[in-house]
Parts: structure tokens; C-alpha cells; sequence
């Protein structure tokens, strides 16, 4: 082989390295990362026949190709973690007993912004996520709270395009299940059926805590995942006035997360951790108290969130590239039409995003709920 025909293979060898280190995300793409195959590798030039400047180019390859796996990572399992819902009268108080069965659809369809952090375009994902939640109200201390358990699964198809190669993946699997307990501390009493009749909102000061275990579909060696594997906590206060037929909620709280000990990497898994992430919700909604002529307890709301923070660390060195700074605004409409059940109909869109998911989310969610010591 002569020296011009090397540099030709050794430079074929570079470029193969830097397509097939693929990336693709989701919430929108995926990273797909490959090695030479065994003719490849026996046409590249040995170490040996290298100079230190190759030597040095493959290395700054191969960290590259680490860090916009990082950044991909962090975009798609923080989307994950937070999901940042936007849920209107969520401290608003039922009477003791009332227990609830919801099951929900939602529809997401959007891509990811990586604030040109890695070279991928057309990066896209549309998946769907039904949800079986459960909830129960109950006595804590005398004020009214409630518990309520959600377990969702996911389906969807993530698409982009890598230094111009098109990638994509389908994945169908659990996601991470979640638990939220939630206490009124002010203006929320435990009360019976017969009082809640006769009690009139005003203004409520909450507060809850909501806990998303590792229990969803996860293999470190896969980029995408709807599992994060690891845990999740989010404190937050809720802040609830009335005033006749208007409510304004606001809700502010901070996501904690645990370190993930096999976060995707190569040629191997590695721990990596990732800092809070602050939010904030607010809401204003309005009884529709004649809909259509009859008297009803729907009701509609204007809802957005804004959310910050989520740097992530690999070997305790943090890369601020990954900060995420989005929002989003939406409608709900809840429209009960029997004595037990009820419809409610939610769309939200990103508004704002510097890094991570911008997505358009529909749901429909169908309740059947009851009062009752007996579920």
C-alpha cells in the first residue's frame, strides 16, 4: 500500500467514524452509534502507522461524539422526568372519600432544540402515552389531601437527520410509574359529602410532593428509553383563589433527581447526574355554569408553565450546554356528563424553548369517579 493510498484509507477510516457515530433523539431523536466492522477495521492503518495529529483527530472525535450523546440524553430523559404537564385546579379540594379512575391519551408530535450543540436537522418524534391514574381523598390531620398513583405506556416513531444519514427508531414500552400526595394548608378541610355542599372556596394554599420511581422500560446500552432509571422528586406549593365563577391557580416547585448509575455511553455505561430543575405553572379558568342550556360543573382554563435549570455531569464534570430553558402555553376544557363521569379535553404547545423538546400535546382524558370509604 503506498503512503498516498494510507492517508486515502485513513482518511475514509475518519469520515466513517464520524458518520456511523450516529445520533438521533426524541421527544424527538435518536443517536444511533456504530462501530467499523471487521473489514473496516482490518483496511484501517494500525497505530503504529498513525502520526500524533490523526491520533489526536480521532480522540477529538470520539469525545464529540460523547458529548452530543450527553446532550441528547439529557434533552430526552429531562423531557421524561419533568413532563411537564400543565394540570388547572389541581389543588382544589373533593370530599373525604372521593375516589377517582382516570384514564388518559396523549398525542405528541413535535422535535427537539439543541441550540446548535450537535449537527442534527429535521430531528422529529411523534409518539402517543395512555395513562391508568388513580386517586383518593382523605383526612391528613384535618385538612383535606389526596393521593393519586399514575402508571403510563408509550409508543413512537423518532426521526432526524445526522451529519446528512437519516436516522430512526420505534420504541413501545412502560414508562417510569409515578405517585403524588397532596395537603391542603390552608383554606382546604377535610369535610364530609353533606358539608361539602354548603362550603364555598376561596382561597387555598397547598403544598405536595410527587415521587417517579425507575420502574419504566430501560437498557443502557439504547439511547432512547422511557424509563430514566432513577428517581425523581418534586416538592412544590400551590396558591388557589376564587372569586364567583374565576379561579386563578399558580403552582411553584423544583425537580430533584437521583443519579442515574448506567447512563448511555461509549464504548460503555457511566453514572451521570443532573441539577434541579425549578418550574413554574399558573392557570386561569371560569365555570361554565349554562352550558348549552342546561346547568353543568364544566368549566375552561387558560394555562401555561415555565420551566429552568437540568444541567447534566458525567464524572462530576457538568456541561452548561445543557441547561434547559422552555415554556409552554395550552387550553383545558372539563365537562362532566353524568353524575360519575366526565371528559376533559387539553392542547398546549411550546411556546419558548432554548434547549430541549418543543412538542404540540393533545389529550383527552375520560373520569369515573364516586364517594365512598370503599373503593
Amino acid at each position: 500500500m503506498t503512503d498516498k493510498g494510507g492517508k486515502r484509507d485513513r482518511n475514509k477510516f475518519v469520515k466513517h467514524r464520524s458518520v456511523s457515530a450516529a445520533v438521533l433523539a426524541t421527544l424527538s431523536v435518536l443517536v444511533f452509534l456504530r462501530q467499523p466492522t471487521t473489514a473496516q477495521k482490518s483496511r484501517s492503518p494500525t497505530a503504529s502507522g498513525r502520526d500524533e495529529r490523526e491520533l489526536r483527530q480521532e480522540a477529538c472525535l470520539n469525545a464529540r461524539t460523547k458529548l452530543w450523546a450527553v446532550v441528547l440524553i439529557v434533552a430526552w430523559r429531562t423531557a421524561l422526568a419533568t413532563a411537564q404537564d400543565l394540570a388547572p385546579r389541581a389543588y382544589v379540594i373533593t370530599p373525604l372519600h372521593t375516589s377517582a379512575i382516570t384514564l388518559t391519551w396523549s398525542f405528541y408530535d413535535g422535535g427537539l432544540n439543541f441550540n446548535g450543540t450537535v449537527p442534527i436537522t429535521g430531528a422529529t418524534g411523534t409518539y402517543h402515552v395512555p395513562v391508568f391514574s388513580c386517586y383518593h381523598s382523605l383526612n391528613f390531620f384535618g385538612r383535606s389531601a389526596n393521593i393519586t398513583a399514575s402508571l403510563p405506556y408509550a409508543v413512537g416513531n423518532f426521526r432526524g437527520n445526522v451529519l446528512g444519514n437519516g436516522v430512526s427508531v420505534y420504541r413501545s414500552g412502560l414508562m417510569d410509574f409515578s405517585a403524588r400526595l397532596s395537603v391542603n394548608l390552608l383554606g382546604g378541610p377535610a369535610i364530609e359529602l353533606q358539608q361539602f355542599a354548603k362550603w364555598k372556596q376561596r382561597r387555598i394554599l397547598g403544598a405536595s410532593l410527587k415521587v417517579v420511581a425507575p420502574t419504566g422500560q430501560y437498557d443502557p446500552t439504547k439511547l432512547i428509553n422511557w424509563g430514566i432509571n432513577r428517581w425523581a422528586f418534586k416538592p412544590e406549593l400551590g396558591y388557589s383563589q376564587r372569586w364567583g365563577k374565576w379561579m386563578l391557580d399558580a403552582y411553584g416547585g423544583i425537580w430533584f433527581y437521583t443519579e442515574n448509575p448506567q447512563s448511555f455511553n461509549v464504548p460503555f455505561p457511566v453514572p451521570q447526574t443532573q441539577t434541579p430543575v425549578g418550574s413554574f405553572e399558573g392557570h386561569f379558568s371560569g365555570d361554565l355554569s349554562n352550558l348549552m342550556g342546561r346547568k353543568t360543573r364544566a368549566w375552561v382554563s387558560l394555562d401555561g408553565n415555565f420551566w429552568w435549570g437540568g444541567i447534566a455531569s458525567v464524572f462530576g464534570i457538568p456541561n452548561p450546554k445543557t441547561e434547559q430553558t422552555s415554556s409552554r402555553i395550552g387550553g383545558t376544557v372539563s365537562v362532566p356528563y353524568s353524575k360519575h363521569q366526565s371528559i376533559k379535553v387539553g392542547y398546549s404547545g411550546g411556546s419558548y424553548s432554548r434547549f430541549g423538546g418543543s412538542y404540540q400535546n393533545l389529550q383527552v382524558a375520560w373520569q369515573y369517579s364516586w364517594v365512598g370509604k370503599r373503593w
